[in-house]
């Protein structure tokens, strides 16, 4: 028994020497591949003849602000921290063996054994994986000495891997511009303030008591590059000179404002006419037909096709429990004007992206949010009872993206409350990637219709309800 209690405790302390040397040589390998990346990349600058050579280190500037180096530092300098501290319990386990080796019953019994591994070794060596894995270091465009890096500068701030994803730019897929634009997603944190220094810092530049820049632009600038919410600014904000009052509510819904309480001066066209979908100059490409009211007049309670759904079916699937909800869409706030007549009360999101889209809304008697698409809606958890969304999301989001907005609106709808998706379209190849997007959320389906908008691209319309969860 104390041959084979003897043997036991060899192959283990064995295991345990076994598992330091490769410790001992990890380590030593992480700080040869941290210096190798540091030096591919510029960090530490390449030891020549040019006295100038020095220059770059540490100065990645050109609009992506310092890089963090302290805080790519502490992410190796944690990996190293938890190794060693892995390595001490080690060395730990094996002088407590030797020490015990006289004693009956000292042998580890395989499952304590397996114990051992899975609560103290595996752990640690994970941590240390996954803090390596979440290192980055920014790459460069060819030419260093003009290029900027690619990598966000704040990225080794983070730990939390779903942290890292979320402030990570989502880049569309294929290359399509999104509803803004723009060709990647910055979602709302702090970080972007940093990588958007310049344009906050120009934002900010006022005096202080005085009427503001015209600079509105500016500002929805820093909003779709994620640095949101916005400072608040000390100054006067600037209205149309000619501001006149606004049309009584029951003229108002279904009327275009008053050219006059608009300012013009950031858009291609200086007046509503101007906005009408057969003008190709019009400055923006969604909601072609939104600025015209007769036709907005028959949208959702005429069908055109069999991926429109009517108000009337869609508030019959919940009588009477429909009051308040949220339009997630590009418009002037039809639906809303729509619903109001119904008795219900719609938030309708824009962003002034080529129209004044903002403006119309509220001159119409709605209630529009200044919010982009990367912003976390600002409603408290289960409270809206509906969520409308139309010529928005479509084949272009990045699916990760997709994921994040979809989870805030499954967060903001009660239990019972309905999730609209009113005619989404993406190409038929992508639609099985899209439609998960949707149900992985288990909602019961109260209507579910797919149909071709063309030859390769299809629409998909859903009435969806959100289970109670309740726990």
């Amino acid at each position: 028994m104390k041959r084979l209690c003897f043997s036991r405790c060899s192959r283990f302390t064995r295991v345990l020497a076994l598992l330091q040397i490769i410790l001992g040589g990890f380590v030593i390998l992480i700080s040869i591949t941290t210096l190798h990346r540091f030096y591919s990349t510029g960090l530490i600058p390449h030891m020549g003849s040019d006295p100038n050579d020095c220059s770059t280190f540490n100065t990645l500037t050109e609009g992506y602000a310092d890089f963090d180096l302290k805080a790519l530092s502490d992410r190796v300098e944690e990996v190293v921290t938890k190794l060693s501290d892995l390595q001490d319990k080690l060395e730990a386990t094996v002088q407590k063996i030797n020490k015990d080796k006289t004693k009956k019953n000292s042998n580890m019994t395989l499952t304590e054994f397996k114990r051992f591994l899975e609560e103290d070794v595996i752990p640690e060596l994970y941590g240390a994986h996954i803090g390596l894995r979440l290192v980055r270091i920014p790459k460069s465009d060819n030419n260093y000495s003009t290029g900027s890096p690619k990598e966000d500068p704040l990225i080794n701030f983070f730990t939390i891997e779903e942290t890292r994803k979320y402030i990570t730019a989502k880049n569309n897929r294929e290359g399509k511009l999104s509803v803004y634009g723009t060709n990647k997603i910055y979602n709302t944190i702090g970080h972007a303030c940093v990588v958007m220094r310049k344009e906050l810092e120009e934002y900010m530049n006022y005096d202080v008591g005085s009427y503001c820049k015209d600079d509105w632009d500016l500002g929805q600038k820093l909003m779709l590059g994620g640095c949101d919410p916005l400072p608040r600014r000390r100054c006067l904000t600037r209205a149309s000179k000619l501001y006149q009052r606004p049309l009584p509510i029951n003229e108002s819904l279904w009327s275009l404002p008053d050219n006059r309480n608009v300012r013009w001066s950031r858009y291609q066209c200086r007046d509503f006419k101007c906005l009408a979908s057969r003008n190709l100059k019009r400055g923006f490409s969604k909601c072609t037909g939104c600025f015209e009211m007769e036709k907005e007049k028959l949208r959702w309670v005429r069908n055109s096709s069999s991926a429109d759904f009517l108000i009337s079916e869609v508030l019959a699937v919940k009588p009477g429990e429909i009051r308040i909800g949220l339009d997630v869409s590009v418009g002037t706030g039809s639906f809303a004007a729509r619903m109001r007549e119904w008795n219900v009360t719609i938030v309708s999101t824009s962003m002034n992206i080529g129209a004044p889209f903002s403006e119309t809304i509220a001159l119409r008697g709605l209630l529009p949010l200044y919010a982009s698409l990367s912003q976390r809606l600002p409603f408290f958890d289960n409270t809206l009872d509906l969520i409308h969304t139309s010529v928005f999301l479509d084949g272009w989001v990045d699916l990760q993206l997709l994921d994040f907005i979809l989870f805030d609106w499954d967060r903001v709808l009660r239990p019972g409350g309905l999730l609209w998706v009113d005619k989404f379209f993406c190409r038929r190849k992508d639609l099985d990637d899209y439609m998960y997007m949707f149900l992985q959320f288990r909602y019961k389906k109260h209507k579910w219709v797919v149909s071709f908008k063309s030859k390769d691209e299809v629409y998909l319309s859903a009435l969806l309800e959100k289970p109670p969860r309740s726990l």
